[in-house]
């Protein structure tokens, strides 16, 4: 066999050195000898969560890696699975030449990484490397065996043991796709695999010979199962965790979806060991390789290996590439700052004008900063805020005729309150026949699945059923068709709308609580006006705006519905929250702690469609009569204002000619486009301040707008709820985007043209391989260049800096995103001086003045 992988791994690795001596996992009495435990925990933590299609949010891949300073974790993930974090050398090249990146970032940048690398070059050696040929990438300095395999000349191991592994797992995890289900699904995950493997000849096929046999040896415990192969394979201790964290990045689709389980087990006060389960069916891959391959010079290549590998840990050396190219990250993210910062308005003096005749509270999406500057400008009768989408209501909706719903709020939270849907202004007769025909479809929908996808009639039914589809084809494809948006009504007059009305349920899942007490609604109202910074002022309708995306043909739809409604439409939430600040009672409690709203003031539900830039204004029926001449003329703003912003989208989306709006709108029904929209691309920043700092600022759809005012939060409860969950959720979709632009092979989704629905719950690229994570190309990417620039986030807020250090001591996990460089927080004072608190920084260091005050 070749000995070209231990010679790629180092140049002075000897066959002959001693390999140090390795942990001993025999076990005794059926139990590992020594704990695996805290190991395996940590390997797991290594590891982002991966949410179904159904309610697919943004999650930072890097999570597990966020306790190290981000140019540090760089270097730690190229060592061990070989993904980059970073851009080509050629990418910063580029922005230097075009003005982007200039000397004086590159200072601030080298500086800043002195901390973290310490002495480095000057600026003008930084200026030399820059203009050197990119270095040549390098692999992993981990490897599993499969990887010497692949390196002694088949490269199809790993392959091979992908396929197999992700057979297995879209089988047990299948959620409704498949006709025949895994017979083994009532098992634990690994238990599941043996049996299965214990008769699967298909390894064989592959040319694995003996593999059942050698799946017969392994322990019957997944723990015990990882310690018996660590210590036939003689992993040293200090190698074990980053070679474990490797072998399991091998499959780390999967491995994130075993990570979803466990965390939504979590929220629920439960265990889940499944991500152990895989790691060890992946490790009994990596032992029936091993055995199947004892000849001595392969053996010993492995032993170099294992040298190589405790070298690596011991020394923890850093690519000197890397480290060029992480100050030159940094200098691409100081050239946005100063841009940002310096487009900033001064502080404004608070105004006493005309009261306004709409106020618009719209989710901080970077999408609804377009639709805010294009709505203000149509009139200045009109004030937007921005709030997160879910407006502070922690809900599972039930549809209509279900008995289970969906969360809607940000998936670090669990549902507080479970909402029913009702047909308003129903009776008994319209009720039941809405669940008759909707059962009716499910029944029928079930019974056309199992006619397409059972083993005979499948060979039939295209010849049956192929020309029934004609005209809907057609129609699809010249955009005559329509998809239908709100199903529920199933063509009734009466409308479906969340009933908030608290209930005692009894049914087939026993007795269970719905709607919202009283209480509840008065908590949720203040939470809600406060969190926004609307205690005072209000217009004679305020209309709470969730937002949604029109698309069909698309795995990834949920993706671009609101991430703070856990992957849905915002609707939901934006007409309950209406509803309970109509509420007579509330408004009176409201009162007694401080919060009076006129009793001219209506509030109102709408979905923004991100998709097309229309505004769907909810419950018409429920406008006073008193309102109803201001909601026709808000309808004609909405209107006005939707042209503006499909003419700014569009130019992205390279629609170009007349009927632009037709153009857009047809987008949303074509079922073969690949870019509806563009998404969260382009996300860099996070600004929470009051309204006045950004107004009239084209801030080019880049940044999420939080309303905040820091006079109105003596208890500093409300920059607390930002800084621990917008910011958070904020950051989780920015990072999603970087790593699915910086490195779309391990951490993006890959081509939407090849891509294949598996178990209804993740893509595979082509038909076969591992469930790919985070985005589409098409998200990142306009098929000539990467439109989404990968820079961290910028969160600016508007607050003493002494209150958001005290907030920071309490939470750990918002102080390690900071401090480890993850994002970069700017804190704005009240004459316009921004400080900044970020990785290479002691304390907090002036960063410029965005505007004179």
């Amino acid at each position: 066999m070749s000995r070209e992988l231990a010679t790629q791994l180092t140049p002075t690795t000897s066959m002959e050195a001693e390999l140090p001596a390795s942990a001993s996992y025999t076990t005794v009495g059926g139990r590992p000898s020594r704990d695996l435990v805290p190991v395996l925990a940590k390997v797991r933590s290594r590891i982002a969560p991966l949410w179904p299609l159904q309610s697919f949010v943004a999650v930072n891949p890097f999570l597990g890696l966020a306790d190290e300073p981000f140019e540090i974790a760089v270097q730690t993930l190229k060592r061990r699975t070989g993904a980059n974090m970073l851009m080509t050398r050629d990418y910063y090249r580029k922005l230097h030449r075009a003005g982007r990146i200039t000397e004086a970032d590159l200072r601030e940048a080298l500086q800043a990484s002195s901390e973290v690398f310490g002495g480095l070059a000057s600026v003008d050696e930084l200026l030399d490397k820059l203009a050197e040929p990119a270095p040549k990438p390098t692999g992993a300095s981990f490897a599993t065996i499969a990887d010497l395999l692949d390196q002694a000349g088949t490269g199809q191991a790993t392959r091979n043991v992908v396929e197999d592994v992700s057979k297995w797992c879209a089988a047990y995890w299948d959620d409704g796709q498949s006709a025949w289900r895994m017979p083994w699904r009532h098992l634990p995950f690994y238990e599941a695999w043996r049996s299965a493997a214990s008769i699967d000849r298909t390894a064989e096929v592959m040319g694995f010979q003996g593999f059942r046999e050698i799946v017969a040896e392994l322990p019957s415990d997944p723990v015990e199962t990882i310690a018996f192969v660590l210590d036939v394979l003689e992993v040293p201790d200090d190698v074990i965790e980053p070679y474990l964290h490797r072998a399991l990045f091998t499959v780390k689709g999967w491995a994130a979806y075993a990570r979803y389980l466990g965390w939504h087990a979590e929220l629920e006060g439960e265990q889940d060991d499944t991500v152990t389960e895989l790691l060890a069916v992946r490790l009994a891959w990596e032992y029936a390789l091993f055995q199947l391959n004892p000849d001595a010079e392969f053996r010993a290549q492995w032993h170099d290996a294992l040298w190589h590998m405790q070298s690596v840990v011991r020394d923890e050396p850093r690519d000197p590439g890397s480290v060029v190219d992480s100050i030159l990250h940094r200098a691409f993210e100081a050239a946005y700052r100063r841009e940002l910062l310096g487009g900033l308005q001064p502080p404004a003096l608070p105004s006493i004008g005309k009261r306004k005749t709409l106020q618009a509270a719209f989710c901080i999406d970077v999408r609804s900063e377009v639709y805010r500057r294009a709505l203000e400008s149509v009139t200045p009768a009109v004030g937007t805020t921005g709030f997160a989408g879910f407006f502070g209501i922690p809900i599972e909706v039930v549809p209509l005729g279900q008995s289970g719903g969906v969360a809607q709020c940000p998936v670090l939270l669990k549902p507080k309150f479970l909402v029913k849907e009702s047909l308003a202004g129903a009776d008994d007769a319209e009720v039941t026949e809405v669940l008759g025909v909707r059962l009716l479809r499910r029944r029928a929908a079930r019974a056309w699945k199992s006619f397409k996808s059972s083993a005979v009639s499948s060979f039939v039914y295209v010849e049956t059923a192929g020309l029934a589809f004609a005209g809907k084809l057609v129609g699809d494809a010249l955009g005559l068709t329509r998809p239908v948006t709100d199903p529920n009504t199933d063509g009734l007059p009466s409308e479906a709308l969340p009933r908030i009305a608290p209930e005692i349920e009894v049914g087939a899942l026993g007795p269970r609580a719905t709607g919202l007490s009283t209480e509840a609604r008065v908590d949720l109202a203040e939470g809600m006006l406060r969190a926004m910074s609307m205690t005072k002022g209000f217009a004679r309708l305020v209309m709470l705006t969730g937002h949604g995306s029109t698309t069909v043909n698309n795995p990834h739809a949920s993706s671009y519905h609101c991430g703070a409604c856990g992957g849905n439409p915002g609707h939901t939430n934006a007409r309950v929250g209406a509803a309970i600040l109509n509420d007579p009672d509330v408004r009176a409690a409201l009162r007694e702690r401080g919060i009076t709203i006129p009793h001219d003031t209506w509030f109102i539900g709408a979905l923004h469609d991100t998709t097309t830039d229309e505004v769907t204004v909810y419950d018409y029926a429920n406008v006073p009569e008193s309102h109803q001449s201001h909601l026709e003329e808000v309808r004609q703003w909405l209107d006005q204002a939707s042209v503006l912003a499909r003419a700014e989208r569009s130019q992205s989306l390279g629609i170009h000619g007349s009927n632009v709006d037709a153009q857009v709108i047809a987008r949303s029904q074509d079922w073969s486009q690949v870019r509806p929209e563009w998404g969260l691309a382009r996300n860099a920043a996070f600004i929470a301040a009051p309204r006045s700092r950004t107004a009239g600022l084209n801030l080019g759809g880049r940044v999420f707008l939080h309303d905040y005012d820091w006079r109105q939060d003596g208890q500093w409860n409300v920059l607390e709820l930002i800084l621990t969950a917008p910011v958070v959720v904020a950051s989780w979709i920015n990072l999603q985007y970087f790593g699915s632009a910086a490195d779309p092979e391990a951490f993006g989704s890959g081509n939407k043209v090849l891509q294949n629905v598996v178990g209804t719950l993740g893509v595979l690229e082509g038909n076969g391989g591992d469930l790919r994570v985070g985005l589409p190309s098409q998200a990142v990417h306009d098929g000539r260049d990467l439109v989404h620039e990968p820079l961290r986030l910028q969160v600016v807020i508007e607050a003493p800096t002494d209150a958001i250090d005290m907030i920071l001591d309490r939470h750990d996990n918002v102080r390690q995103l900071v401090d480890n460089g993850w994002l970069y927080l700017i804190a704005l004072d009240d004459q316009g001086t921004a400080r900044m608190r970020a990785a290479g920084l002691r304390g907090w260091a002036e960063t410029g003045s965005p505007a004179s005050a």
